[in-house]
């Protein structure tokens, strides 16, 4: 009973995560349309969080079609994959488990 809901807590959190993280691709690649000032610090600390997942996915995959960069689209489907298989496996475990 314990362990289920600790794994549904764990889904939950999760979940929540990649909720925002999507949340910040979304804002990231919005912003940069418009061409911010890259001093800003708002504009600098979304620059930290993406440009990871970015590089990662460029490594393995052309990201560039027509002067568009697709990284941003990977990533969130990659997160709502995960959401959906992941996050919901975990939920299934913890209701068997008796949470």
């Amino acid at each position: 009973m314990v362990i289920g809901t600790l794994l549904q807590a764990l889904a939950q959190i999760l979940h929540m995560v990649i909720n925002i993280y999507i949340w910040v691709i979304i804002i990231a690649a919005l912003l940069s349309w418009v061409r911010p000032d890259p001093y800003n610090p708002i504009v600098q600390t979304l620059y930290r969080l993406t440009e990871p997942a970015y590089a990662l996915v460029r490594r393995y995959i052309p990201t560039v079609i027509g002067g568009i960069d697709l990284a941003p689209l990977i990533i969130i489907i990659a997160l709502q994959f995960i959401d959906l298989f992941v996050v919901k496996l975990l939920m299934n475990i913890a209701y068997r488990l008796g949470a």
